[in-house]
């Protein structure tokens, strides 16, 4: 009788020591879990965190991507520095003649031309002479694919700034309208002071500048930038509520244009 109790007892313990391994079992699988779930959790705040970061005109991508990559984007960004100063050298070059120098294109491209066909008709009625083939002049033909699709990007691009012109001066939206005849003002000042070709160098010249030191103190120009447009905000609102609130509009009707 002894014997079966003491067999008793130990099936019991070895029981209980089964039960209690399967118990830190589960417990140690739910701390697990939890802390999976914790890391979650911090992952989706940080997420959240950086999503409500303020970025300049609210984009969401890095600025190689806005500009929307490859080779263009890498020769603004000067990533590849050689071909980037190579672009900006010729660019200079090219107003340097034009603005400094006072060179006409006219002028320019026929001296070009006189000087390209008098190389060309001298060697090929020289090569007879010195035992050397005459050049062999390539046939340029334009593709008609390629003529025909540059002209219909240009179609979709002004049906779209016509589109654009039409909402704009539709009266729906006012900051819009204010904020284009602003735009318009500064270029039309801009126009006065430079000539056309001068205002194209300079936007090239910012185009190969501003994206470069945005890219480089981005957080520091995004949080510049937040200031402002919250500043700007409040100078509207003040704006709205003295000035154009009181002006009177009339109903809006919609029109259909055929």
């Amino acid at each position: 009788m002894a014997d079966h109790g003491g067999d008793h007892e130990k099936h019991e313990s070895a029981a209980e020591s089964l039960i209690d391994k399967i118990t830190d079992k589960f417990h140690s699988s739910d701390s697990s879990s939890s802390d999976s779930d914790d890391d979650e959790g911090i992952k989706s705040a940080a997420a959240a965190v950086k999503g409500k970061i303020y970025r300049l005109f609210g984009r969401d991508k890095p600025v190689h991507k806005v500009l929307g990559g490859g080779k263009p984007a890498d020769i603004i960004l000067w990533r590849d520095k050689k071909v980037s100063a190579g672009v900006f050298g010729v660019a200079t070059a090219i107003w340097v003649l034009f603005e400094v120098l006072e060179y006409q294109l006219l002028t320019l491209v026929c001296h070009l031309l006189i000087l390209a066909l008098a190389i060309i008709f001298l060697w090929s009625n020289a090569s007879t002479f010195i035992n050397k083939s005459p050049p062999k002049i390539p046939e340029v033909i334009l593709p008609e694919d390629i003529v025909l699709a540059v002209a219909s990007g240009i179609r979709i691009e002004i049906n779209r700034a016509l589109a654009i012109l039409r909402e704009i001066a539709s009266g729906r939206d006012l900051k819009k309208f204010l904020a284009v005849i602003a735009s318009l003002w500064v270029l039309s000042l801009l126009g006065s002071c430079f000539n056309f070709l001068t205002l194209i160098y300079i936007c090239f010249v910012l185009l190969h500048t501003v994206p470069v030191v945005y890219e480089k103190y981005e957080d520091q120009v995004d949080a510049f930038a937040e200031k402002a447009e919250a500043e700007l905000k409040k100078q509207y609102a003040v704006f709205d509520a003295k000035v154009l609130s009181k002006i009177p509009r009339g109903p809006l009707k919609d029109k259909k244009f055929l």
